[in-house]
C-alpha cells in the first residue's frame, strides 16, 4: 500500500478533500453538512467560540444533537470545516507584474480582513500547518507573489509564516483592545493612555518613556488600528526586501564568477 494512504489526517481534512464520502442526508432532508457548518460560523461570528457547542448548534437548527453527529464526527472536525468555510473568499492571485512587495502587502491586508470578519478563527489553537483546501489556496496566493524573488524554498515559506504571524498578532491585539475600550466606555469615561501615564510616571525614573508621553502620541483617543498595522507591515516588508536584495546580489556575483 502507498505510504501516503496510511498518513493519519486531522479530523475533517479527509472530508474536505473528498477522501471520505460526504454524509448522506438522513430522513430529514432539510439538514445538511453545509447548513450545519454555516450555522456554526454564524454563531461564532456573533458570539465567539465560547457559546458554540454541538447541543447549542442542534438547538438553533431545530434538530437533536445526535442528528448532527450523522454529519460531523466531533467538535474538532466541526472547527476544521468552519476554518475552511471562513477562508472561502480566496483573493484573486496577484499579477506577477505587480511585484512581490505590493503582492505580499495585499495578501497581508486581505488576511487581516479575514480575521476581522471571523475573529473566532484566532481562538482555535494552531496544532500544525494548514491542510484545509481554502487555507492552502491562501498560501498558494502568498507564494505566487514571491515567485520571482530568487528566495530559496525554505525562505519563501519563512516569509509566509512571518507575515501570517504578524497579521494574526495585529488582528488579535486590535480586537482585544477594541473590546476592552468598549467595555470601559460603557461603564464610565476613561482617560487617554497619556493622561494615565502622566499621573503615574516619575519623569526622572522613566525619562525615555516620559519623552514619548510628552510628545502627545498617547493622547489619541482612537483605538489601535490600520495606521499601526500599516507601519508594522512596512517594516516587516523592509526586512524581507533586504533579504531579496541580498539573494539577488549573490546570484549576480555567482553569474559573473
Amino acid at each position: 500500500m502507498d505510504d501516503d494512504a496510511q498518513v493519519a489526517l486531522p479530523p475533517g481534512i479527509d472530508l474536505l478533500w473528498g477522501l471520505r464520502p460526504r454524509p448522506r442526508r438522513g430522513p430529514k432532508p432539510t439538514l445538511s453538512l453545509d447548513r450545519i457548518v454555516a450555522k456554526a460560523v454564524e454563531i461564532a461570528d456573533a458570539e465567539g467560540l465560547g457559546p458554540l457547542s454541538m447541543s447549542r448548534l442542534a438547538e438553533d437548527l431545530g434538530f437533536t444533537t445526535m442528528s448532527l453527529y450523522r454529519y460531523v464526527a466531533s467538535k474538532d472536525e466541526l472547527l476544521t470545516l468552519m476554518m475552511n468555510t471562513a477562508a472561502a473568499d480566496v483573493p484573486v492571485p496577484s499579477d506577477p507584474a505587480e511585484g512581490w512587495r505590493p503582492g505580499l502587502a495585499r495578501w497581508a491586508r486581505e488576511t487581516l480582513v479575514l480575521f476581522r470578519r471571523h475573529p473566532w478563527a484566532l481562538q482555535i489553537p494552531i496544532s500544525g500547518p494548514p491542510l484545509e483546501p481554502n487555507n492552502l489556496a491562501w498560501m498558494e496566493y502568498g507564494l505566487r507573489s514571491l515567485a520571482g524573488t530568487g528566495l530559496a524554498a525554505g525562505e519563501k515559506i519563512g516569509v509566509i509564516l512571518l507575515i501570517n504571524g504578524y497579521v494574526r498578532n495585529e488582528a488579535r491585539l486590535s480586537g482585544e483592545l477594541a473590546q476592552g475600550m468598549q467595555q470601559r466606555s460603557s461603564a464610565q469615561p476613561t482617560p487617554t493612555y497619556g493622561q494615565a501615564l502622566r499621573r503615574l510616571l516619575d519623569p526622572e525614573k522613566f525619562p525615555y518613556l516620559w519623552e514619548i508621553v510628552e510628545s502627545g502620541v498617547f493622547d489619541d483617543d482612537e483605538s489601535y488600528g490600520d495606521a499601526e498595522f500599516e507601519f508594522g507591515l512596512e517594516r516587516v516588508l523592509d526586512g524581507i526586501e533586504a533579504l531579496v536584495r541580498e539573494r539577488s546580489a549573490g546570484s549576480a556575483s555567482a553569474d559573473l564568477g
